[in-house]
């Protein structure tokens, strides 16, 4: 035997940051499950019960514009009662939705499981909840951070709906909102072990940070500062362009893309699972457009990716009448791709303008600007739906939707930075 007096380098662990961020992941995984498998039920609900693609989507509609509605009271709380409570109370939420909708038997019952619950649940992990995470626990890669968090929901949203679509066909759409149910109950044990609320619960700085810093008080009164923090934004003019912006990009995204997507690439001929596939593809893509965004937020002004994420988002949707077809083909498969990088690369330099316009109110401020991103998305879902039933086809809603994303790009360039 060899003896040294070397010492032995202990490994060094992974930053307590990347735990918590790895946790919030997953939970924002479980609830992107739920927000695009709506899409799928439109068919199986009609044959069912008959009901109108309008009512239908009324309920789609509820459900993405309290998605957004809750998301920055969501923020409040969370400095309240910590992002433990209430992420697992989500997650608690949006499984109930989901299993009591297996029951249901009238387009009320519809809106008020999936719409109401469902909506409430998975709104408050949303994007907020990336922002809080971003901003409590990371002082250094802030955007690369959020970038990969609002990528986790668009993994949920799309990479889960080829399974889901098979499930949904072989056996019925009831299977098929038990699954996500399972997943965010499966995600539950994890968050109330392993998700910190604040660094200094685990006793570290936040990553980057070259100070300690302790955990704030509790504050008190979510509502009334979460009204208060509105009441303010709306005072300046950045805040109606973010708004506004948002707005268009959920009623591109959300909207049409990920609620009739599938049903009008079936009104093409196209079977249902092939259409989930290409907005599974869709996903894959958003994953990396998103990522790269928040690197490149880091570096380049917002302003112009938005201006450009908004003019090429327009003009893919515009081309999309063309070439909807039965089968899928290569100008198909271009326009999956393209659309895939640009869908969410506009969050990471979105929460950018908010922090660096609103400071330590950004999370709140962001969530109000997520609320007009889903009242847009909302509006688009029912107006989508509607335009279906009246005029036979969903041509009018592309090119109507991608004229508005060419207004997007004007207002993103009329922000001024401070």
């Amino acid at each position: 035997m060899v003896l040294t007096d070397t010492p032995v380098t202990p490994a060094r662990r992974p930053h307590a940051a990347w735990t918590v961020a790895a946790v919030a992941a997953l939970a924002i995984v479980a609830a992107g499950a739920f927000t695009t498998l709506a899409g799928l039920f439109v068919d199986p609900l009609r044959r069912e019960f008959g009901w109108s693609r309008g009512s239908i989507g009324f309920a789609s509609a509820v459900s993405m514009v309290l998605y957004g509605l809750v998301a920055p009271f969501a923020a409040a709380l969370m400095d309240r009662f910590g992002m433990r409570r209430i992420v697992g109370g989500a997650l608690v939420a949006a499984a109930t939705g989901a299993l009591l909708s297996t029951v249901m038997t009238a387009p009320w019952m519809y809106v008020l499981t999936w719409g109401v619950l469902v909506g409430l649940g998975s709104g408050a992990m949303a994007l907020t909840f990336a922002a809080t995470v971003t901003a409590r626990w990371f002082v250094a890669r802030r955007g690369l951070v959020s970038g990969a968090l609002t990528a986790a929901g668009v993994f949920g949203q799309f990479v889960f709906l080829p399974l889901l679509s098979r499930v949904v066909d072989g056996h019925g759409w009831r299977t098929g909102a038990v699954v996500p149910a399972l997943m965010a109950l499966a995600v539950l044990p994890l968050v109330l072990v392993l998700l910190r609320d604040h660094p200094a619960d685990a006793g570290v700085r936040a990553y980057g940070a070259r100070e300690f810093t302790a955990r704030p008080p509790a504050v008190a009164g979510a509502a009334t500062r979460t009204a208060r923090v509105l009441a303010n934004a709306v005072r300046t003019a950045p805040f109606w362009l973010l708004a506004g912006t948002f707005a268009i990009c959920g009623a591109s995204t959300n909207g049409v893309m990920w609620t009739h997507f599938t049903p009008a690439a079936h009104d093409h001929g196209m079977p249902a699972t092939v259409a989930s596939s290409l907005l599974a593809l869709i996903g894959v893509f958003n994953v990396a457009g998103t990522v790269f965004s928040g690197w490149l937020t880091d570096r380049i002004d917002p302003r112009r990716l938005l201006a450009v994420y908004y003019a090429l988002r327009g003009v893919t949707l515009l081309s999309l009448p063309m070439l909807m077809t039965a089968s899928v083909s290569p100008p198909l498969v271009a326009f999956v791709v393209l659309f895939g990088l640009l869908d969410v690369a506009t969050v990471p330099p979105t929460l950018a303008l908010c922090r660096e316009f609103y400071g330590e109110d950004s999370p709140v401020v962001f969530g109000w600007v997520s609320a007009a991103h889903q009242l847009g998305a909302g509006l688009a879902a029912f107006a989508g739906g509607a335009t279906r039933d009246a005029f036979g086809s969903y041509d009018l809603v592309w090119v109507a939707i991608g004229a508005a994303c060419g207004a997007g790009a004007l207002l993103s360039l009329v922000i001024t930075r401070p």
